[in-house]
């Protein structure tokens, strides 16, 4: 049964969306509907009273209302202006960097229980006011006692309650999801949500992003497209993160950067590669580039570099699924529909038993009309979002762990064509793309796996002839047993006994009815024996219900 505070989470979403006069979600959203009485016998419904800004406005208003969570699915719609009305994308694109902070003094009392000393022994300098303010932390901008600028990130008090109350939500929206939606299989929302869970939680450890922005720093010190700013770790703690101070324009603020002479195409190309680097070259990328969290510096602006703040998400992949990512793109680029249909069935995402000539004709309708359009026109994220509508009728179920990459590379593709809408983001990525496959393929790249591979090579080795004897042994003894799992045969058995019980219940309470029904249109009297059957036979049923 639902808790009853997931109940009252879900009418206070419900309460919001009328109060922003948003009502037609509640109408369209499947799951809302049991809810939707609620909403019926509202007099705001009725009188349509609430905000009267316009309706990007008041989505982002209740979005803010509503909580981090949802502030966060509002950032990574911003970025797909090409998916969006300007009206929506432009107030979406607010959450990025104005959402409303908390208090210095509170960011005060923070720090100073993290340090354990005050304000003042642990920074020469600390602004109360913040420099930006996001969904889980805000940034307030300081000096170290050796004349440093750093910028000092704080998680927001009480943040994690918040946090676990509409993750509570969302499994209870996953699990009706996947009760009574047909294709929810598909999507798999409960792993859904757990794979978010933990993402949005790791969040929460500042430590853990500090790791992050070390790793990607070292990954990235030889090169002129990232600059990631160096942590200082004698002043990192779980919920209070010191990093360098970078001054830099934001991404997005397009007449700073055309009014200081950006080359903006080279920025726009820039990012594509950084993102291909750190996903295929690294694998370890930044899952997190909306743009709020890009600054371009512009010392040389016919060099313009990328610095990433806010390192909170990464994401890694198994080379099996960069191994098949990559093949796919290189098969759409080749128009080779039954490699992709071939790849899909290979990867397992969708089911083996799949007819490679029937989802090749599948993937061949919907990738047609795309891949005869200029290669500037196509969306990355197109494709994606193509291929799983083709693949949907034969099954195809979304990968939890493809979540980031593909949450990124929309981002990225979005935040390239903000810049410069002629981006041709396959002239940047294919070259990267098949120099890695090159890579993977060559004798050195092959060398240097099995070198990676050798010491558990070995160390399994080393075990075989102890092993081999061990068997020997006991086959020689007639104890070589194969060991049987014995929790299925007995759920089986439970689920037997569990039937018979069943049918034997359902046998008498029938019985039992007919006896009553019987005795009471023939006997005539007494009269109590033929209600005593009904009423044995009505508690049968109601046991069988339990």
């Amino acid at each position: 049964m639902m808790r009853l505070r997931v109940l009252s989470r879900l009418l206070q979403i419900q309460r919001v969306l009328v109060q922003h006069r948003l009502s037609e979600i509640i109408l369209a959203a499947h799951l809302f509907r049991p809810l939707r009485f609620a909403f019926l016998l509202s007099p705001t419904a009725w009188f349509r009273r609430g905000h009267r800004g316009g309706r990007g406005e008041r989505l982002r208003l209740a979005l803010e209302a509503l909580g981090p969570i949802f502030m966060k699915f509002g950032q990574t719609l911003s970025t797909r202006r090409d998916l969006l009305p300007p009206d929506i994308a432009d107030e979406l694109e607010k959450l990025q960097d104005r959402v409303p902070p908390f208090s210095g003094t509170d960011a005060r009392h923070i720090v100073e229980t993290a340090y354990g000393r005050t304000l003042d022994q642990v920074f020469a300098q600390f602004e109360a006011t913040p420099l930006a303010a996001a969904t889980i932390a805000q940034v307030h901008c300081a000096r170290l006692h050796t004349g440093q600028d750093v910028v000092v990130k704080i998680v927001r008090p009480g943040i994690r309650t918040l946090i676990e109350r509409d993750i509570e939500v969302l499994y209870a929206l996953a699990r009706l999801a996947s009760r009574y939606w047909p294709d929810a299989h598909r999507l798999r929302p409960v792993e859904l949500v757990q794979e978010y869970e933990k993402t949005i939680l790791d969040e929460l450890d500042l430590m853990r992003e500090a790791a992050n922005a070390a790793q990607l720093r070292r990954n990235f010190s030889d090169s002129n497209l990232l600059y990631v700013p160096e942590v200082h770790w004698d002043y990192c703690r779980k919920n209070v993160m010191v990093l360098e101070r970078v001054h830099g324009v934001l991404v997005n603020d397009l007449d700073e950067l055309h009014k200081r002479g950006a080359d903006i195409q080279r920025l726009a190309e820039n990012g594509v590669e950084i993102f291909f680097t750190q996903a295929f070259r690294h694998n370890f990328f930044h899952a997190d580039m909306h743009p709020g969290n890009i600054f371009v510096l512009l010392d040389d602006p016919q060099q313009p570099r990328y610095a990433a703040v806010d390192f909170g998400i990464v994401g890694t992949l198994h080379p099996r699924d960069q191994y098949y990512l990559t093949e796919n793109f290189l098969a759409f680029f080749e128009r080779d529909y039954r490699r992709i249909a071939q790849l899909h069935i290979d990867s397992g995402w969708v089911p083996a038993q799949v007819r490679v000539d029937e989802l090749e004709s599948a993937i061949r309708t919907v990738l047609e009309p795309i891949a005869n359009k200029p290669l500037k026109e196509i969306s990355f994220g197109q494709v994606l979002l193509s291929l799983f509508a083709a693949a949907q009728r034969f099954d195809a179920r979304l990968q939890p762990q493809l979540m980031l990459i593909q949450k990124t590379l929309l981002q990225i593709e979005g935040v390239g064509r903000q810049l410069y809408p002629d981006l041709d983001l396959w002239k940047t990525a294919q070259p990267l793309l098949r120099q890695w496959m090159k890579e993977r393929w060559s004798l050195r790249g092959m060398a240097r796996s099995a070198r990676a591979e050798l010491p558990d090579l070995l160390q399994a080795l080393k075990q075989l002839p102890p092993l081999a004897e061990r068997m020997i042994h006991r086959a020689a003894d007639g104890r070589l047993r194969q060991p049987v799992d014995t929790r299925d045969i007995e759920l089986l058995r439970q689920e037997i006994r569990l039937a018979a019980r069943r049918r034997d219940i359902t046998l008498a309470a029938t019985t039992g009815a007919l006896a009553g029904i019987v005795w009471l249109a023939l006997a005539g009297q007494p009269v109590w024996p033929g209600y005593l059957m009904l009423l044995a036979s009505a508690v049968g049923f109601f046991s069988l219900r339990r």
